[in-house]
């Protein structure tokens, strides 16, 4: 398996598997001198985190950072930093009945045949489990884009099945932060709440839509044609476990939209709308950057379903342990981590190649 490496000059390798041992990271590219302790990174990992409430799996991972090297007297060195977290609430023994048989939804069928072997236990390479890493790498992104850039980052949900939150209006992103759901408008929680404990309690999942924002990102980052923040923003949160869709701007509302409707008209006080996204013709404009993300349901489910195992035999399938009814639901830290990722890498790419290129004028103002 060769493509573990996130990112040209901001080269995020993570390794490790959801029941070994530890899982791990390689940043290498990081620029120097960026402040960074181990304690920072509790934050965003807590945020991510199994067991914070009954709506997620009941997994409680410690999840503390050890920082192997590129860190010294509390400060980024420019050489490789190697991050690892320990696994310590591992349950492998719930993966015993279905060693020898195939999911559906899941890898395990399509690594069987890829290598000839797979780990079994909690998904191995396939599992959420290795996006832990993302989000701790992020976290020196996101540092570096805040204080060089001011770049704010933010992600919570908008859907989960049919209900829907509009995002349309400025959210309150300490709301989202206050419940148990990453949603925007407390007014909706207890709805939420209550459907998602009768999805639990009938042991059956959902899917979930996740909203992305990037604020202060600067115009002119991203490259034409392969290059194009679009490209790589796509293929980042495509990256993720379990999503199926992404959206950037409008997305596919733009089918229904008119060309008078759809256009972003510019004005001395700055662009009158943003269904672009923030990016014409893959490169930043400095607006609002925004994307959604589409999460699948869950596929383990302890609801019986027909499969196969390794002998090529019809077998009904349980999947027993501690799964999430909703994984879109533990996605917005983890989306917001590739959306860094992503901004960090393209600013590193911008400023090699033009960070000689004078200011242009006019330069619309950015959104605030």
């Amino acid at each position: 398996m060769s493509d573990n490496q996130f990112g040209k000059l901001f080269a995020v390798s993570t390794f490790g598997e959801s029941h070994g041992p530890a899982i791990g990271c390689v940043i290498d590219g990081c620029p120097p001198g960026i402040e960074i302790s181990a304690e920072q990174f509790s934050l965003d990992l807590t945020r991510r985190a199994t067991g914070k409430s009954r709506h997620t799996s009941q997994r409680h991972e410690a999840d503390e950072v050890e920082i192997l090297s590129g860190v010294y007297q509390g400060k980024t060195t420019g050489t490789p930093i190697a991050l690892l977290i320990r696994n310590t609430d591992v349950r492998s023994k719930d993966y015993t009945n279905i060693a020898e048989q195939f999911r559906p939804g899941h890898a395990d069928y399509t690594y069987h045949h890829k290598y000839g072997i797979r780990d079994p236990r909690g998904g191995g390479r396939s599992s959420a489990r290795e996006t832990t890493m993302r989000v701790a790498a992020a976290v020196i992104a996101k540092k570096w884009l805040q204080d060089k850039y001011s770049i704010e980052i933010h992600a919570c949900v908008n859907q989960v099945a049919n209900i829907k939150a509009d995002v349309s209006q400025t959210i309150d992103w300490q709301e989202v932060e206050s419940n148990a759901f990453f949603w925007p408008h407390a007014g909706q929680v207890p709805e939420l709440e209550a459907f998602m404990d009768s999805v639990r309690k009938s042991g059956d999942s959902v899917g979930a839509r996740v909203y992305v924002s990037a604020k202060n990102v600067p115009v002119g980052w991203g490259q034409p044609i392969y290059g194009k923040i679009d490209v790589e923003l796509a293929a980042a949160m495509m990256s993720i476990n379990a999503v199926k869709g992404v959206e950037i701007g409008a997305g596919f509302d733009a089918v229904t939209q008119l060309g008078t409707q759809h256009r972003d008209l510019i004005s001395a006080q700055g662009f009158l709308s943003n269904h672009a996204g923030g990016i014409l013709g893959g490169i930043s404009t400095g607006q609002e950057i925004i994307c959604q993300v589409a999460f699948k349901p869950t596929s383990s489910l302890r609801l019986p379903g027909q499969t196969l195992n390794t002998l090529s035999e019809s077998v009904e399938v349980i999947t027993t342990g501690r799964h999430d009814p909703c994984v879109g639901l533990r996605a917005p830290p983890i989306c917001e981590a590739m959306m860094a990722l992503t901004l960090m890498d393209l600013a590193l790419r911008h400023r090699a190649q033009c960070g000689d290129v004078p200011a242009q004028t006019p330069l619309i103002p950015n959104e605030k």
